[in-house]
C-alpha cells in the first residue's frame, strides 16, 4: 500500500512539473513575440497637410451643392407638373359629361315614338351643339380627343374591346369607336375604346358562299 501511495505521489509531482514547464515555455513564447513586435518598425500616422484638408473640404462643398441643385430641380419639376396637370382628375371626371350626352342621344334616337319628329331633330341638334362647346373648352385647356377611326391600333392610345371581321381593312385597323379617348398635353387622359378589324375565317367565308349560291338558285 505504501509503495502504491509513493508511486501516486511521484506521478502527481511529475505531472505538476510538466505543467510548470509548459507554462514557462508558453510565457517564453509570449515574451519572444512581444519583443519581435516591439522590434518591428511602426508605421507613422501622418496628419493631413493643409492642402489635403482644403481638397477634402472642397470635395464636401461640391457634393453638398450638387445635392442642393438636384433637390431644386426636383422641386421645380414637381411645381411644373402641379401647374400643368393639376386639373388632371377634374378633366377626367368632366369627360363623363360627353359620355352622358352621347348616351342621351342614343336613347332618343332609339325611341320609336320620337323617330322622324321635329322635336327629336331639334333636341339632337342642341345636344350636338353642347358637345361641340364642351370639346372646344377642353381643347382650349389642352384636352384633345384622340383620332381613332381608320387608324392602326396603338396600345398607347387605344384599347381594343372587340374584333370585327372585315376583309376590306388591314387587320388591326380601328373600324368602330365605342368610347372616345382624350389626352391632356402629352399625357393620356383615357384611352379610346375601339373595335378592330380582322380577316374573315375560311369556314365562315365558305358558309357565306354557300348561302349566296343557294340564293342564286
Amino acid at each position: 500500500m505504501e509503495k502504491e501511495e509513493n508511486q501516486n505521489s511521484t506521478s502527481t509531482d511529475h505531472n505538476q512539473d510538466t505543467i510548470k514547464e509548459n507554462e514557462k515555455s508558453a510565457e517564453n513564447l509570449v515574451e519572444e513575440n512581444k519583443q519581435k513586435i516591439d522590434q518591428e518598425p511602426k508605421e507613422e500616422i501622418k496628419d493631413p497637410t493643409p492642402e489635403e484638408k482644403i481638397a477634402e473640404l472642397e470635395d464636401k462643398v461640391a457634393r453638398t451643392f450638387a445635392e442642393m441643385e438636384n433637390q431644386r430641380r426636383r422641386f421645380e419639376k414637381e411645381k411644373e407638373d402641379a401647374f400643368e396637370y393639376g386639373g388632371y382628375s377634374f378633366a377626367k371626371e368632366a369627360l363623363n359629361l360627353i359620355d352622358n350626352l352621347d348616351r342621351s342621344k342614343h336613347v332618343l334616337e332609339s325611341d320609336d315614338k320620337l323617330k322622324e319628329t321635329d322635336a327629336l331633330k331639334k333636341t339632337l341638334e342642341h345636344l350636338d351643339i353642347i358637345k361641340k362647346d364642351l370639346i372646344s373648352i377642353f381643347e382650349k385647356n389642352n384636352i384633345k380627343p384622340i383620332d381613332s377611326l381608320n387608324k392602326k391600333l396603338d396600345p398607347n392610345f387605344h384599347q381594343a374591346m372587340m374584333e370585327i371581321e372585315d376583309d376590306t381593312k388591314e387587320p388591326g385597323t380601328i373600324i368602330q369607336e365605342i368610347q372616345k379617348g382624350f389626352t391632356i398635353k402629352d399625357r393620356l387622359l383615357r384611352p379610346s375604346l375601339v373595335g378592330v378589324s380582322k380577316k374573315v375565317t375560311k369556314s365562315e367565308a365558305k358558309t357565306e358562299e354557300n348561302q349566296e349560291t343557294q340564293e342564286n338558285k
